[in-house]
């Protein structure tokens, strides 16, 4: 017997360039996500931060647990840049990691030059309208 839809937490277990963002997702690798997403060494992976318009330590738990294969974290903050809060920057920094917040328009196209260049790269992007 079939079962039904099966819903699945968001996962693209590569790396893959950017192709658009915007209406609340973004597109890459011929699929499209609606959402904020972590782009890792892992892949790709839906991320539901509890407030985006105010970004916490927790939120990037999956990150730091890769943080062995990141130098760059670029976090896309939405339509407006927001700084970071102290503890992340710390917890970044303690874990040798680069995190510099930009809009996420500009972190989607940093990151993409960043990704071509095979650097070890990785994004949160909160989703933009």
């Amino acid at each position: 017997m079939a079962e039904g839809i099966v819903i699945r937490k968001a996962h693209f277990p590569g790396r893959a360039p950017l192709d658009a963002y915007g209406n609340g997702g973004f597109r890459f690798a011929d699929m499209s996500h609606r959402g904020s997403i972590l782009c890792l060494p892992s892949g790709i992976h839906g991320w539901e931060p509890a407030d985006p318009g105010a970004l916490t330590l927790e939120d990037f738990a999956r990150v730091l647990d890769q943080a062995g294969d990141i130098e760059i974290l670029l976090v896309g903050t939405g339509s407006d840049l927001k700084p970071l809060p102290p503890g992340l920057r710390q917890a970044c920094r303690a874990a040798g990691i680069s995190a510099d917040p930009m809009s996420t328009g500009a972190a989607v196209r940093t990151y993409n030059v960043l990704l071509a260049e095979d650097r070890a790269v990785a994004a949160a992007l909160v989703a933009v309208e």
